[in-house]
């Protein structure tokens, strides 16, 4: 370890035992604040403050060196009218394209160097761009200029260690993103209707009193009368027309993942259960589990959520493999009394492990996510930025929009003024993912008053959605003037049936409504356009959005009734075209075919 030599005013720093070596003194004086909360936030109380000797995991996000490049790669390969479309990136162009700068890892290894720490302990993300490094409490303290304090959630009674501020030298901020832990609370969340849970008495009656009547949908085929409120996969195959489609290219690489949390297990007993009731032809076959940083899958434990979305991403695609991918939703600490374990937020481990390897599913789901407001601003673009890697190498991306309507929480700001605002949900309002909202009924299918749609405050509006959005603003005129940002980019994208779905859970069957629903369902018709596509020789189809904002806008049926009430007022109405509670509508996956097998 090199020893320090303090209370020197000068330019530069040097070290004993290599004085050859210059390195910047950062000035108390220039140390500028990186973010802040002006408040605890929402739903979390202090506790104390966090022990010095506490161990902290620090990851530093560094600056990207061509992430312009990357994006710009992104939209071409993206956009079916370019010359690119579908030359996704392997993974070394990817991350060279993230790799930072020589310039950025010098000033960042100064700066460490210059608070004592070893290089030689830093570990590196495979696009060395994420530093992580563990540290005791007090020199990170040191190192943001901050002090961290014990925080627990009201409802949840988690604890965790974080700071309402953290500084940088000036001259880091051009090389350093985002730190954590720092800022960043707590407040991801399944999207899980659960009061729309009924016995399994109800489910089956419903089934029953059918008598095999049918109704027409929009494409006029012929769907039974129970799926207005009882939802199977034999429902949405018929709704969305992917009856009768047989998967060709397991054989071939094609993929789904799901991204669980939140120490949400996946079921095989009740897989198998959901299979001979729902599936019979898919018995016997599982899903894949991949642990991410010690994530577990204990059998004794079914989770709701985990169990959804694999029961009808798998109900839906088989026999296309599906992968679940359960990341740890707690943090390390230490045991004592005064941090009990912490609950943390996991986008950031997922995305690396995923992007770490040469090979990942064509098309993820998940459904996860919370108020955008409550993530610091340079974390949720940090992680926006990884889902455009995704996106670059070839990966269709879709998360839940959330279930609040036109606003969850308080809808009130979080930056001190507590003005009422319209909520809309992160990761699902970031550009380079695809926000799947909720329907229900069928003949008209209908938008449900829990689908979360609005407007970033942190995302502009991307180009795909130049034409489609402006109109449903002119129609809406002045109405909730001041309550969103009506120059953000708007959620949702797209949208599936959301409510009744007969999920198994501990050997019972439940009935489960939410856009934790709508999003595995729109990912397993994504995974057999995937699927139809690859089985032509032809590349998956990627980050979605381009094309569904183009040449993709015929293969939707348009939702045009309902609306997503919130924050006191209505919320917004679905109408012709795309609104914010529906997106463009929902999928027919014959329509789809026709113009991808043109592509």
């Amino acid at each position: 370890m090199h020893t320090l030599i303090f209370g020197i005013c000068i330019a530069t720093i040097l070290f004993a035992g290599h004085p050859a070596t210059a390195y910047p003194l950062y000035d108390r004086a220039d140390i500028t604040v990186k973010h802040e909360w002006t408040q605890v936030p929402h739903n979390w109380e202090l506790q104390g403050e966090a022990p010095s000797g506490h161990p902290i995991n620090l990851r530093i996000g560094l600056k990207q060196g061509k992430l312009d490049e990357l994006i710009t790669t992104l939209y071409e390969v993206s956009d079916p009218f370019h010359a690119r479309y579908g030359q996704h990136l392997t993974k070394e162009e990817t991350e060279a394209l993230v790799a930072p700068s020589e310039e950025t890892f010098q000033a960042v290894h100064n700066w460490l160097a210059f608070h004592g720490v070893d290089i030689s302990s830093i570990a590196y993300s495979p696009a060395r761009d994420w530093l992580s490094l563990q540290l005791p409490l007090a020199r990170v303290e040191a190192m943001l200029s901050t002090k961290y304090h014990a925080y627990q959630h009201v409802e949840r009674r988690d604890t965790t260690i974080r700071t309402l501020s953290y500084s940088l030298p000036r001259a880091l901020h051009d090389h350093i993103d985002v730190i954590h832990p720092t800022t960043l609370f707590g407040n991801m969340h399944d999207f899980r209707a659960t009061s729309h849970i009924t016995s399994s008495g109800a489910t089956f009656d419903s089934i029953a009193a059918s008598n095999g009547a049918t109704v027409k949908g929009s494409a006029g085929q012929d769907i039974p009368i129970s799926c207005n409120t009882t939802v199977t996969p034999a429902c949405l195959q018929v709704l969305y027309r992917t009856d009768g489609y047989v998967p060709k290219a397991a054989d071939k690489g094609n993929r789904i993942g799901i991204a669980g949390y939140l120490e949400q297990f996946v079921n095989f007993a009740d897989l198998q259960t959901f299979f001979s009731m729902f599936r019979i032809d898919a018995v016997g076959a599982n899903v894949t589990v991949i642990s991410v940083d010690g994530g577990l899958n204990d059998q004794s434990t079914p989770g709701v959520e985990a169990n959804l979305d694999t029961q009808y991403t798998e109900g839906l695609t088989f026999p296309t493999p599906n992968v679940y991918y359960t990341t740890p939703g707690t943090a390390p600490t230490i045991n004592d009394s005064v941090t009990p374990p912490q609950r943390d937020e996991p986008y950031i481990d997922w995305l690396q492990f995923v992007l770490s390897h040469d090979d990942m599913p064509q098309t993820f789901t998940t459904s996860y996510g919370g108020d955008e407001q409550t993530f610091p601003i340079d974390f949720a673009t940090r992680a926006c930025n990884l889902f455009a890697q995704l996106g670059a190498r070839g990966a269709s991306v879709m998360f839940s929009s959330g279930d609040g309507g036109v606003g969850a929480g308080t809808c009130e700001t979080n930056d001190g003024t507590n003005r009422t605002i319209f909520q809309p949900v992160f990761p699902a309002t970031c550009p380079f993912v695809t926000g799947v909202g909720a329907t229900f009924h069928i003949a008209p299918e209908r938008g449900i008053d829990f689908s979360q749609g609005g407007f970033s405050v942190y995302f502009p509006r991307p180009a795909y959605q130049a034409a489609a959005v402006p109109p449903f603003l002119k129609n809406l005129g002045s109405t909730y003037a001041g309550l969103f940002n009506p120059a953000g980019r708007g959620v949702p994208d797209v949208s599936a049936q959301g409510e009744g779905f007969q999920v198994v859970v501990g050997g019972s069957v439940e009935s489960v409504g939410g856009t934790s629903a709508s999003s595995p369902t729109f990912a397993g018709i994504i995974s057999l356009l995937n699927d139809f596509r690859i089985s032509q020789g032809k590349p998956s189809l990627g980050f979605l959005n381009p094309l569904l904002y183009s040449v993709g806008l015929p293969a939707f049926t348009d939702i045009t009734l309902g609306n997503n009430p919130g924050c006191g007022t209505p919320g917004f109405n679905a109408t012709e075209g795309w609104d914010a509670i529906t997106g463009l509508g929902t999928p027919d996956f014959v329509k789809f075919q026709e113009f991808l097998g043109k592509l």
